[in-house]
Protein backbone atom coordinates (compact mmCIF):
# COMPACT_ATOMS: atom_id res chain seq x y z
CA UNK A 1 0.00 0.00 0.00
CA UNK A 2 1.67 3.41 -1.04
CA UNK A 3 0.06 6.44 1.35
CA UNK A 4 -0.07 10.11 -0.30
CA UNK A 5 1.72 12.64 1.54
CA UNK A 6 -0.22 15.51 0.56
CA UNK A 7 -2.57 14.37 3.49
CA UNK A 8 -0.24 16.41 5.67
CA UNK A 9 -0.83 19.60 3.05
CA UNK A 10 -4.19 18.99 3.87
CA UNK A 11 -4.79 18.62 7.03
CA UNK A 12 -2.44 22.31 7.57
CA UNK A 13 -5.04 23.71 5.57
CA UNK A 14 -7.67 22.50 7.45
CA UNK A 15 -6.20 23.79 10.55
CA UNK A 16 -5.55 27.55 8.71
CA UNK A 17 -9.08 27.68 7.48
CA UNK A 18 -10.63 27.06 10.42
CA UNK A 19 -9.59 30.30 11.51
CA UNK A 20 -11.50 31.71 8.74
CA UNK A 21 -14.81 30.07 9.07
CA UNK A 22 -17.14 28.62 11.38
CA UNK A 23 -20.28 26.74 12.82
CA UNK A 24 -22.37 26.73 16.61
CA UNK A 25 -22.49 23.17 18.01
CA UNK A 26 -25.92 23.85 19.56
CA UNK A 27 -26.95 23.51 15.25
CA UNK A 28 -25.75 19.99 15.33
CA UNK A 29 -27.87 17.94 12.51
CA UNK A 30 -31.32 16.32 13.31
CA UNK A 31 -31.67 12.66 14.01
CA UNK A 32 -35.25 12.36 13.01
CA UNK A 33 -37.67 13.49 10.41
CA UNK A 34 -39.60 16.06 12.86
CA UNK A 35 -36.56 18.45 13.26
CA UNK A 36 -35.38 17.34 9.51
CA UNK A 37 -38.34 19.19 8.17
CA UNK A 38 -37.73 22.05 10.34
CA UNK A 39 -38.75 24.81 7.55
CA UNK A 40 -37.95 28.97 6.75
CA UNK A 41 -40.88 29.46 5.01
CA UNK A 42 -42.32 33.08 5.14
CA UNK A 43 -45.57 32.98 8.56
CA UNK A 44 -47.40 34.86 6.21
CA UNK A 45 -47.36 31.98 3.07
CA UNK A 46 -47.04 29.60 5.90
CA UNK A 47 -50.54 30.72 7.01
CA UNK A 48 -52.18 31.33 4.01
CA UNK A 49 -51.94 27.50 2.59
CA UNK A 50 -50.53 25.24 5.15
CA UNK A 51 -47.46 24.04 2.75
CA UNK A 52 -43.66 24.04 4.24
CA UNK A 53 -40.67 22.99 1.64
CA UNK A 54 -37.08 22.71 2.69
CA UNK A 55 -33.82 21.02 1.09
CA UNK A 56 -30.42 20.24 0.43
CA UNK A 57 -28.13 20.29 -3.03
CA UNK A 58 -24.89 18.40 -2.03
CA UNK A 59 -21.54 17.77 -3.31
CA UNK A 60 -17.86 16.44 -2.90
CA UNK A 61 -14.15 16.37 -3.83
CA UNK A 62 -12.16 13.02 -2.24
CA UNK A 63 -8.83 12.47 -2.25
CA UNK A 64 -7.72 9.24 -2.15
CA UNK A 65 -4.30 8.77 -0.11
CA UNK A 66 -4.02 4.90 0.03
CA UNK A 67 -3.09 2.99 -3.37
CA UNK A 68 -2.79 -0.47 -4.51
CA UNK A 69 -0.62 -2.10 -7.52
CA UNK A 70 1.44 -0.57 -10.11
CA UNK A 71 -0.74 1.30 -11.19
CA UNK A 72 -1.55 2.91 -8.14
CA UNK A 73 -5.35 2.07 -8.09
CA UNK A 74 -7.15 4.24 -5.45
CA UNK A 75 -8.71 2.60 -2.45
CA UNK A 76 -12.09 3.29 -1.28
CA UNK A 77 -14.44 3.33 1.91
CA UNK A 78 -17.24 0.06 1.61
CA UNK A 79 -19.73 3.03 3.66
CA UNK A 80 -22.50 4.80 1.37
CA UNK A 81 -22.63 7.63 -0.76
CA UNK A 82 -18.57 8.38 -1.11
CA UNK A 83 -17.15 6.13 -3.77
CA UNK A 84 -16.27 8.42 -6.10
CA UNK A 85 -11.81 8.39 -5.88
CA UNK A 86 -9.58 11.82 -6.88
CA UNK A 87 -12.80 13.63 -8.63
CA UNK A 88 -15.61 15.83 -8.01
CA UNK A 89 -18.62 14.05 -7.15
CA UNK A 90 -22.43 14.67 -7.03
CA UNK A 91 -24.70 13.87 -3.78
CA UNK A 92 -28.36 14.75 -4.10
CA UNK A 93 -30.88 17.34 -4.41
CA UNK A 94 -33.31 16.71 -2.26
CA UNK A 95 -36.60 18.41 -1.57
CA UNK A 96 -39.50 18.47 1.01
CA UNK A 97 -42.98 19.07 0.92
CA UNK A 98 -45.01 18.99 4.46
CA UNK A 99 -48.33 20.02 5.14
CA UNK A 100 -50.19 19.86 8.46
CA UNK A 101 -54.09 20.13 8.41
CA UNK A 102 -55.72 19.84 11.69
CA UNK A 103 -55.09 16.06 12.77
CA UNK A 104 -54.09 15.50 9.66
CA UNK A 105 -50.71 15.68 7.46
CA UNK A 106 -49.09 14.58 4.83
CA UNK A 107 -45.13 14.66 4.08
CA UNK A 108 -43.31 14.06 0.64
CA UNK A 109 -39.64 14.26 -0.01
CA UNK A 110 -37.90 13.95 -3.12
CA UNK A 111 -34.17 12.93 -4.00
CA UNK A 112 -32.17 13.22 -7.21
CA UNK A 113 -28.67 12.35 -7.64
CA UNK A 114 -25.93 9.29 -7.20
CA UNK A 115 -26.79 9.53 -3.44
CA UNK A 116 -30.63 8.86 -3.71
CA UNK A 117 -30.13 6.34 -6.11
CA UNK A 118 -28.13 4.62 -3.42
CA UNK A 119 -30.17 5.30 -0.85
CA UNK A 120 -33.98 4.98 -2.14
CA UNK A 121 -33.84 1.48 -3.32
CA UNK A 122 -36.31 0.46 -6.09
CA UNK A 123 -38.39 3.98 -6.55
CA UNK A 124 -34.87 6.55 -6.82
CA UNK A 125 -36.61 9.70 -6.78
CA UNK A 126 -38.68 9.15 -3.43
CA UNK A 127 -37.15 9.32 -0.17
CA UNK A 128 -40.23 9.17 1.92
CA UNK A 129 -43.78 9.50 1.11
CA UNK A 130 -46.49 8.89 4.06
CA UNK A 131 -49.57 10.67 5.67
CA UNK A 132 -50.44 11.12 9.24
CA UNK A 133 -53.56 10.78 11.63
CA UNK A 134 -53.19 12.11 15.32
CA UNK A 135 -56.42 12.01 17.13
CA UNK A 136 -54.89 12.79 20.10
CA UNK A 137 -52.06 14.48 21.20
CA UNK A 138 -50.80 10.66 22.61
CA UNK A 139 -51.16 9.12 19.69
CA UNK A 140 -50.28 9.15 15.87
CA UNK A 141 -50.77 6.91 13.43
CA UNK A 142 -48.29 6.96 9.74
CA UNK A 143 -48.68 5.40 6.33
CA UNK A 144 -46.17 5.29 3.61
CA UNK A 145 -42.33 5.24 3.12
CA UNK A 146 -40.05 6.52 5.96
CA UNK A 147 -36.64 6.78 6.73
CA UNK A 148 -35.62 4.01 9.16
CA UNK A 149 -36.19 4.42 12.54
CA UNK A 150 -32.98 2.50 13.42
CA UNK A 151 -29.44 4.44 13.80
CA UNK A 152 -27.66 7.78 14.56
CA UNK A 153 -27.01 8.68 10.82
CA UNK A 154 -29.47 9.70 8.20
CA UNK A 155 -29.64 9.70 4.70
CA UNK A 156 -29.60 13.93 4.13
CA UNK A 157 -26.06 15.09 3.84
CA UNK A 158 -26.68 16.79 7.27
CA UNK A 159 -24.76 14.74 9.78
CA UNK A 160 -21.38 16.16 10.69
CA UNK A 161 -19.47 14.14 9.70
CA UNK A 162 -20.14 13.87 5.69
CA UNK A 163 -19.11 10.38 5.09
CA UNK A 164 -21.39 7.67 6.56
CA UNK A 165 -20.03 4.89 9.41
CA UNK A 166 -20.21 1.20 8.71
CA UNK A 167 -23.54 1.04 11.21
CA UNK A 168 -25.41 3.14 8.85
CA UNK A 169 -24.28 1.32 5.75
CA UNK A 170 -25.20 -1.93 6.55
CA UNK A 171 -28.49 -0.46 6.96
CA UNK A 172 -31.83 -0.36 7.26
CA UNK A 173 -32.23 2.73 5.27
CA UNK A 174 -36.13 2.85 5.13
CA UNK A 175 -39.37 1.05 5.68
CA UNK A 176 -42.71 0.84 4.30
CA UNK A 177 -45.29 0.33 6.96
CA UNK A 178 -47.82 1.24 9.04
CA UNK A 179 -46.82 2.66 12.70
CA UNK A 180 -48.26 3.85 15.78
CA UNK A 181 -46.57 6.08 18.00
CA UNK A 182 -47.21 7.16 21.43
CA UNK A 183 -46.46 9.65 23.92
CA UNK A 184 -46.41 7.80 27.44
CA UNK A 185 -46.18 10.91 29.83
CA UNK A 186 -43.94 13.60 29.73
CA UNK A 187 -40.20 12.25 29.21
CA UNK A 188 -41.64 8.40 27.38
CA UNK A 189 -42.62 7.66 24.13
CA UNK A 190 -43.05 4.12 22.52
CA UNK A 191 -43.58 3.02 18.39
CA UNK A 192 -44.90 -0.43 17.17
CA UNK A 193 -44.69 -0.66 13.28
CA UNK A 194 -45.49 -3.69 10.34
CA UNK A 195 -43.72 -3.53 7.37
CA UNK A 196 -42.64 -4.55 4.02
CA UNK A 197 -39.24 -6.42 3.56
CA UNK A 198 -36.53 -3.74 4.37
CA UNK A 199 -35.21 -1.30 1.93
CA UNK A 200 -37.41 -1.90 -0.68
CA UNK A 201 -41.01 0.13 -1.14
CA UNK A 202 -42.50 -3.58 -2.17
CA UNK A 203 -42.81 -6.81 -0.60
CA UNK A 204 -39.59 -8.38 -1.84
CA UNK A 205 -40.43 -11.66 0.04
CA UNK A 206 -43.70 -13.44 1.61
CA UNK A 207 -45.16 -11.82 5.00
CA UNK A 208 -43.88 -8.91 6.69
CA UNK A 209 -41.31 -7.32 9.39
CA UNK A 210 -42.05 -6.29 12.38
CA UNK A 211 -40.66 -2.81 14.31
CA UNK A 212 -40.76 -1.12 17.95
CA UNK A 213 -38.98 1.57 19.66
CA UNK A 214 -38.72 2.96 23.23
CA UNK A 215 -37.24 6.26 23.80
CA UNK A 216 -36.70 8.35 27.41
CA UNK A 217 -35.61 11.87 27.42
CA UNK A 218 -34.23 13.76 30.74
CA UNK A 219 -32.48 16.82 30.45
CA UNK A 220 -29.93 16.77 27.80
CA UNK A 221 -29.81 13.03 27.85
CA UNK A 222 -32.02 11.38 25.18
CA UNK A 223 -32.07 7.58 24.02
CA UNK A 224 -33.22 5.68 22.20
CA UNK A 225 -34.15 1.44 22.13
CA UNK A 226 -34.92 -0.41 18.72
CA UNK A 227 -35.67 -3.60 17.82
CA UNK A 228 -36.57 -4.98 13.94
CA UNK A 229 -37.32 -8.51 12.74
CA UNK A 230 -38.46 -10.24 10.11
CA UNK A 231 -38.04 -12.93 7.07
CA UNK A 232 -35.02 -11.41 4.74
CA UNK A 233 -34.76 -14.62 2.39
CA UNK A 234 -37.17 -17.06 1.68
CA UNK A 235 -36.33 -20.98 0.99
CA UNK A 236 -32.77 -19.68 2.15
CA UNK A 237 -31.40 -23.30 3.07
CA UNK A 238 -33.80 -26.60 2.10
CA UNK A 239 -36.79 -24.65 2.40
CA UNK A 240 -36.16 -22.86 5.30
CA UNK A 241 -36.01 -18.68 5.38
CA UNK A 242 -33.10 -16.09 6.33
CA UNK A 243 -34.65 -14.58 9.24
CA UNK A 244 -32.77 -11.50 11.04
CA UNK A 245 -32.85 -9.74 14.05
CA UNK A 246 -31.37 -6.16 15.24
CA UNK A 247 -31.39 -4.56 18.28
CA UNK A 248 -30.41 -0.75 18.36
CA UNK A 249 -29.60 1.54 21.19
CA UNK A 250 -29.29 5.62 19.80
CA UNK A 251 -28.46 8.62 22.70
CA UNK A 252 -27.27 12.16 22.72
CA UNK A 253 -26.60 13.80 25.15
CA UNK A 254 -26.01 17.72 24.68
CA UNK A 255 -23.36 19.40 27.61
CA UNK A 256 -24.09 22.48 26.53
CA UNK A 257 -24.70 24.75 23.50
CA UNK A 258 -20.95 23.99 22.50
CA UNK A 259 -20.87 20.32 23.26
CA UNK A 260 -22.61 17.20 22.54
CA UNK A 261 -21.83 13.65 22.91
CA UNK A 262 -23.57 10.55 20.42
CA UNK A 263 -23.57 6.66 20.92
CA UNK A 264 -24.64 4.44 18.23
CA UNK A 265 -24.57 0.56 19.49
CA UNK A 266 -26.16 -2.03 17.45
CA UNK A 267 -26.17 -5.99 16.86
CA UNK A 268 -27.46 -7.97 14.21
CA UNK A 269 -28.01 -11.53 13.43
CA UNK A 270 -29.02 -13.27 10.34
CA UNK A 271 -29.95 -17.01 10.96
CA UNK A 272 -31.70 -20.12 9.66
CA UNK A 273 -33.29 -22.26 12.30
CA UNK A 274 -31.02 -20.90 14.90
CA UNK A 275 -28.11 -20.90 12.79
CA UNK A 276 -25.86 -18.28 12.72
CA UNK A 277 -25.00 -17.60 8.70
CA UNK A 278 -24.00 -13.64 8.90
CA UNK A 279 -24.74 -10.33 10.60
CA UNK A 280 -22.74 -8.16 12.48
CA UNK A 281 -22.26 -5.66 15.92
CA UNK A 282 -20.61 -2.09 16.05
CA UNK A 283 -20.42 0.87 18.51
CA UNK A 284 -19.86 4.66 17.08
CA UNK A 285 -19.20 7.30 19.59
CA UNK A 286 -19.19 11.25 17.95
CA UNK A 287 -18.68 14.56 19.42
CA UNK A 288 -19.08 17.60 18.42
CA UNK A 289 -17.40 20.81 19.75
CA UNK A 290 -18.47 24.31 19.06
CA UNK A 291 -15.27 26.70 18.44
CA UNK A 292 -17.00 29.19 17.28
CA UNK A 293 -20.46 30.68 16.34
CA UNK A 294 -20.05 29.49 12.92
CA UNK A 295 -17.62 26.52 13.23
CA UNK A 296 -17.87 23.20 14.68
CA UNK A 297 -15.36 19.60 14.59
CA UNK A 298 -17.17 16.74 15.03
CA UNK A 299 -15.40 13.55 15.34
CA UNK A 300 -16.64 10.12 15.39
CA UNK A 301 -14.35 6.51 16.42
CA UNK A 302 -16.10 3.60 14.96
CA UNK A 303 -15.48 -0.43 15.84
CA UNK A 304 -17.58 -2.55 12.98
CA UNK A 305 -16.94 -6.03 13.18
CA UNK A 306 -18.87 -8.63 10.96
CA UNK A 307 -20.06 -12.21 12.07
CA UNK A 308 -19.12 -15.51 11.26
CA UNK A 309 -21.23 -18.71 9.91
CA UNK A 310 -21.93 -21.07 12.37
CA UNK A 311 -19.54 -23.51 10.88
CA UNK A 312 -16.83 -21.09 10.12
CA UNK A 313 -14.15 -21.00 13.04
CA UNK A 314 -11.43 -17.95 14.31
CA UNK A 315 -11.98 -14.38 14.50
CA UNK A 316 -14.68 -12.25 12.55
CA UNK A 317 -13.44 -9.23 10.26
CA UNK A 318 -12.95 -6.32 11.94
CA UNK A 319 -12.52 -2.36 11.14
CA UNK A 320 -11.60 0.31 13.37
CA UNK A 321 -12.92 3.96 11.71
CA UNK A 322 -11.74 7.60 12.75
CA UNK A 323 -13.17 10.58 11.23
CA UNK A 324 -12.38 14.13 12.05
CA UNK A 325 -14.63 16.73 10.08
CA UNK A 326 -14.74 20.64 9.96
CA UNK A 327 -18.26 22.65 9.47
CA UNK A 328 -17.86 25.94 8.48
CA UNK A 329 -21.35 27.71 7.75
CA UNK A 330 -21.87 30.74 5.70
CA UNK A 331 -25.62 31.57 5.96
CA UNK A 332 -27.42 28.59 4.56
CA UNK A 333 -24.51 27.36 3.05
CA UNK A 334 -21.85 24.76 5.13
CA UNK A 335 -18.65 23.10 4.08
CA UNK A 336 -17.37 20.39 5.43
CA UNK A 337 -13.49 19.22 5.41
CA UNK A 338 -12.91 15.66 6.18
CA UNK A 339 -9.97 13.37 7.13
CA UNK A 340 -10.92 9.79 7.88
CA UNK A 341 -8.59 6.94 8.28
CA UNK A 342 -9.67 2.82 8.56
CA UNK A 343 -7.95 0.43 9.38
CA UNK A 344 -8.64 -2.95 9.29
CA UNK A 345 -7.82 -6.77 11.11
CA UNK A 346 -9.26 -10.29 11.16
CA UNK A 347 -8.96 -10.48 7.47
CA UNK A 348 -10.69 -7.37 6.52
CA UNK A 349 -9.34 -5.93 3.09
CA UNK A 350 -10.43 -2.81 0.81
CA UNK A 351 -11.21 -2.71 -2.64
CA UNK A 352 -10.27 -0.06 -5.37
CA UNK A 353 -12.38 2.04 -6.66
CA UNK A 354 -13.34 -0.27 -9.25
CA UNK A 355 -13.76 -3.25 -7.16
CA UNK A 356 -10.43 -5.03 -7.33
CA UNK A 357 -9.63 -6.86 -4.28
CA UNK A 358 -6.69 -5.92 -2.99
CA UNK A 359 -5.39 -7.67 0.74
CA UNK A 360 -4.49 -4.00 1.65
CA UNK A 361 -5.76 -3.68 5.62
CA UNK A 362 -6.34 0.71 5.71
CA UNK A 363 -7.19 2.93 3.85
CA UNK A 364 -6.95 7.14 4.33
CA UNK A 365 -8.67 10.05 2.40
CA UNK A 366 -10.14 13.82 2.43
CA UNK A 367 -13.10 14.66 1.38
CA UNK A 368 -13.89 18.25 0.99
CA UNK A 369 -17.79 18.87 1.07
CA UNK A 370 -20.69 21.75 0.29
CA UNK A 371 -24.18 21.27 1.73
CA UNK A 372 -26.81 23.65 0.85
CA UNK A 373 -29.99 23.71 3.16
CA UNK A 374 -32.98 25.89 2.31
Amino acid sequence: MKLNYTLLMLVALLGFTSRLFAQDAGEVPPADLGEETTLETPAEEEEENGLQVSGYVDAYYQANFSTFGEDDAPLVFPTSFTGQANEFALGMANVIFAKEMGKVAAVAQLGFGPRAEAANGDVAAIQQLFVTYSPSESVTFSLGNFGTFVGYEVIDPVNVNYSTSYLFSNGPFFHMWVKADFALGENFGAMVGLFNDTDSKFDAVGGKHIGGQLSAEFGGLAAFLNVLTGVEEENFRAEEDLTGFQVDLTATYTVSEKLMFGLNASDKTSSVDGDVVSGFTGVAVYSTIGLSDDFALGLRAESFSGKLAEEETGEAPSVLSLTLSGNFTIDDLTFIPEVRLDSGSNGTTFLTDSGVFTGEDSVASFILAAVYSF
